[in-house]
């Protein structure tokens, strides 16, 4: 049997069978009055609170949206199972249309089970376009935290001022949570994580100078039972509970929630195969899901997942969220910065050909103000040679020219009104002007993108005078960088996108306060990024006054 037609059957065996075995959840107008009472759960082995990862909601429209939680009552067990007896157990949730929790609007029961590590995916609907709702869980005695979520606007209507943030790349041991904490209080309409939600790496493989401040438990992550773990650990966070809590995500995947540098069906170090690289690839996903407010459209069938997908904000915003991994050939000439010939040909693809399809589609048909592409990894051209030859990363979207070049000849074909990329990834924020041709400076600019630096990842960084920075010299279409930690918090309105670019001082100690570092605005009709604000560097924090290429590139690409 061929690769393809191997990998066909293994798909489409396991699809009926995987959709079927996701308890549905149930809507009714009152309460469960059948709950099970405390004696009862704890005889079935349920004798603590397993409402230890707390809630989350996720991909919203205007009628509803997806409610999460998964129980747990030691989360860090080895076996993934968090401490849950292998039954199952009825969940009952509840929508309130206050946060006091007096007016039920919605309810009902679900079923948490053991092949799902006890998750729960409940999809409501039947609320009202650009409501403001909360819920929470309750089984027997024990009951969820609070969390608050939003329902996008009609599709007719633009509803008001979207308050949108983004994120990227949090690594627990390098730092503590606080951006998340940060960007809850913020409390934003909704909120974007961009990948690398959780790393793989075993205790210290991964560190930073001065050593790691927090440890993972358990190996590597290899096994259903190590994503599992790891999920939970990070889910056991408060501050990223309080994130979760706040407000709606739209989540996509990078590389460290399978592997570094994975790409397809190819490990990152492909001369060195992991004969289990698909059972690992298929563990990972099915974590990825337990752990996530998705949609029923995203259940893994095997080795693969349904992620990229579009999300409408009324007609403020169309969301093209994709999936950069799943499709793309592997990285040419290895992955970090090259000279590659691999980069430029035309047959080479980031996307694949059905999801490049799928999003040329979407820009034809779009009728919103803007079109959002909430992706992983560096979109615009970053150069870092000064001479003839192109030094570029070939993990991001230079080593994928062609395949860049169609969609943005896509956008531009389809009249989009006003397209913007949101990035993570590279652990800095970055703002800049999106070109059809990168090597003619001076040609018009057709789109804008915006990056959020890491949560954690790389530990406190330190602030910099981005105009010293050597890759705005060398490539005059990049606007802005700073190596601090923190996260991206726009403003959609009609007329304008303003993007905030908050930063905290330091993650290697807890609690620091968030400010914001720089302000970018996109104007309605005028692509590229328009300083607004830049904030004097501030002589208390530790400051690095020049960036080196070498350095840059040591900080973005340094792995274990």
């Amino acid at each position: 049997m061929s690769r393809l037609n191997r990998r066909h059957f293994l798909v489409t065996g396991l699809a009926a069978g995987a959709a079927a075995a996701i308890p549905a959840a149930t809507a009714h107008a009152d309460p469960d009055p059948a709950a099970e009472t405390a004696a009862t759960l704890a005889s079935r082995g349920l004798r603590t609170d397993p409402f230890t990862l707390g809630v989350a909601s996720g991909d919203p429209d205007h009628e509803g949206l997806v409610l999460w939680t998964r129980l747990a009552q030691e989360p860090l067990a080895e076996d993934g199972l968090g401490g849950m007896p292998q039954r199952p157990f009825t969940v009952q949730w509840q929508v309130y249309a206050d946060e006091r929790a007096r007016r039920v609007v919605r309810s009902g029961g679900a079923v948490a089970a053991p092949e799902w590590g006890h998750s729960v995916h409940v999809e409501v609907d039947g609320l009202r376009a650009d409501g403001e709702y909360w819920y929470r869980f309750r089984v027997g005695p024990y009951v969820s935290p609070l969390g608050r979520a939003r329902t996008a606007p009609h599709p007719g209507s633009y509803g008001g001022a979207l308050s949108m943030a983004f994120v990227s790349c949090a690594q627990y041991e390098h730092g503590y949570f606080t951006s998340y904490r940060r960007l809850a209080e913020d409390h934003p309409d909704l909120i974007l994580h961009l990948g690398d939600y959780q790393y793989e790496y075993t205790r210290n493989s991964y560190t930073i100078p001065g050593g790691n401040v927090r440890h993972h438990e358990g190996p590597e992550t290899e096994t259903l039972a190590n994503y599992r773990q790891r999920h939970a650990q990070y889910k056991a966070d408060p501050d990223l509970q309080a994130a979760h809590a706040a407000a709606p995500w739209l989540v996509v995947w990078d590389d460290h929630e399978l592997d570094n540098n994975w790409a397809d069906e190819v490990p990152e170090r492909p001369e060195n195969p992991q004969p289990n690289f698909l059972a690992r690839r298929e563990a990972a996903f099915r974590a990825y899901y337990e752990n996530m407010p998705l949609r029923r459209t995203s259940i893994p069938r095997g080795i693969d997942m349904q992620l990229y997908r579009r999300v409408r904000w009324g007609r403020m915003a169309t969301f093209h969220m994709l999936d950069t991994r799943q499709y793309r050939d592997d990285q040419g000439c290895g992955d970090g910065y090259r000279d590659c010939p691999d980069a430029v040909d035309p047959a080479r693809s980031i996307t694949g050909a059905e999801q490049e399809s799928w999003l040329l589609d979407g820009f034809r048909t779009s009728r919103a103000q803007w079109d959002v592409l909430g992706q992983q990894v560096f979109f615009a051209q970053r150069d870092n040679n000064a001479g003839p030859a192109k030094i570029t990363s070939q993990d991001a979207w230079d080593g994928y020219v062609a395949s860049r070049q169609r969609i943005t000849q896509g956008w531009i074909d389809a009249e989009v009104r006003n397209a913007v990329v949101l990035t993570g990834d590279v652990h800095a924020h970055w703002a800049s002007d999106l070109k059809l041709d990168y090597d003619d400076p001076t040609g018009p600019t057709v789109g804008s993108e915006l990056v959020a630096t890491s949560i954690s990842t790389g530990g406190d960084g330190a602030d910099s005078d981005p105009a010293q920075h050597p890759f705005l010299g060398i490539n005059p279409h990049l606007k802005f960088y700073n190596n601090q930690r923190g996260y991206v918090l726009t403003t959609i309105e009609r007329d304008r996108m303003t993007a905030d670019f908050k930063v905290v001082p330091r993650v290697q100690a807890p609690g620091a306060e968030a400010y914001t570092r720089a302000t970018f605005v996109i104007e309605d009709r005028v692509p590229g990024v328009q300083q607004a604000y830049v904030r004097p560097l501030d002589p208390s924090l530790r400051i690095r006054q020049e960036m080196t290429v070498e350095e840059t590139v040591r900080l973005e690409t340094e792995r274990p």
